[in-house]
């Protein structure tokens, strides 16, 4: 076991770790158990009921929270011509094309979400090597390969986030800052179950929302009640 801090420890005591708690109930107590400085970010973690080995039952997408994540997205965009110029419009803080990809092969990563359009797609595809791992790589089921350029970017800065599942079938997502309001955080944490429900493989059998916590940036975890989703 990790050796844990007194704030931690303290905030710990205020957490019944037999209880499962009504979203908004857990999301106040994230913001009461915060132990960082500095303005933390609150987490989703599901534990679904899939079988990630089966390609049917994979789950991934992206959802606008409605408060945003309390973070300034960097977007940068891949596009030509009147795309481009779309890109630029809508806030784009970065757009181009081969000379985009050459800064990128580089060492250049100072961007948090990849837009491109799908007659980019075969040349970003040299980059899947560096940005796959990274999350970054433009995915059609996530939106971010679109003709539809304004509206790719205006979401991203709205507070996008994407959510797909992991090796264990876990999904983990940000849902805003410990500054948020209690009503903020339960409006973004409904936005992403909604989101993760609609997403449900039809192969899924059994319970869906197997287990649901929240947590901010190193505060404990807090369960929350699944039966109530």
């Amino acid at each position: 076991m990790p050796k844990r801090g007194k704030k931690y420890l303290e905030a710990l005591k205020k957490v019944d770790p037999e209880k499962a708690y009504a979203p908004a109930e857990a999301l106040a107590l994230v913001k009461e158990t915060s132990t960082t400085r500095f303005d933390a970010t609150v987490e989703l973690a599901v534990r679904l009921g899939v079988d990630v080995r089966k390609a049917d039952q994979q789950v991934r997408g992206a959802v606008v929270l409605p408060h945003g994540t309390g973070k300034s997205v960097r977007v940068l965009v891949f596009a030509k011509g009147e795309k481009a110029k779309e890109a630029e419009a809508a806030g784009a803080d970065v757009v181009g094309d081969d000379d985009l990809i050459a800064k990128i092969q580089g060492g250049w990563l100072e961007f948090d979400v990849a837009i491109a359009t799908p007659d980019m797609m075969a040349a970003v595809g040299r980059l899947g090597k560096i940005l796959g791992p990274r999350g970054l790589m433009p995915n059609p089921k996530t939106g971010t390969v679109t003709f539809d350029v304004a509206k790719a970017v205006q979401e991203a800065k709205a507070g996008k986030v994407e959510y797909r599942t992991d090796k264990q079938g876990n999904v983990h997502v940000p849902i805003g800052k410990v500054s948020f309001s209690t009503e903020a955080l339960v409006d973004n944490f409904t936005a992403v179950i909604d989101a993760l429900r609609r997403s449900k493989p039809a192969a899924a059998k059994g319970v869906y929302f197997r287990n649901v916590t929240v947590t901010s940036t190193m505060g404990p975890g807090i369960r929350v009640d699944v039966a109530g989703l």
